[in-house]
C-alpha cells in the first residue's frame, strides 16, 4: 500500500469520524431535550454510537487492502485450469 493511499484513507477515517461524531452528539442533544428531559445519557449514547460505527468503517477500510475477494481467486483457479 503506498503513502498516497494510506494517506487519502485516513483524511477519509478522519471525515468520516468528524461527521458520525457530529451527527451522534446532535441526535442525542435532540433526544435529551425532547424525550428525556435534558438528562445527559442521549448524548453520551448518541456520541459513542456514532464514534463506534466511524472505528468499524476505519478499521474495516483499512484492512480492505488484504481482503482476498472471492472473485478474484475464482479468476486465479480458472485461469490456472485452463492453462
Amino acid at each position: 500500500m503506498s503513502e498516497k493511499e494510506l494517506g487519502q484513507k485516513w483524511d477519509h477515517c478522519l471525515a468520516d469520524s468528524a461527521i458520525k461524531f457530529g451527527t451522534g452528539l446532535g441526535l442525542g442533544i435532540v433526544f435529551s431535550v425532547v424525550f428525556f428531559k435534558r438528562r445527559t445519557w442521549p448524548i453520551v449514547f448518541g456520541t459513542g454510537l456514532g464514534l463506534g460505527m466511524a472505528y468499524s468503517n476505519c478499521q474495516n477500510d483499512l484492512r480492505s487492502h488484504y481482503v482476498l475477494h472471492i472473485i478474484y481467486v475464482l479468476q486465479q483457479l480458472i485461469c490456472c485450469n485452463v492453462c
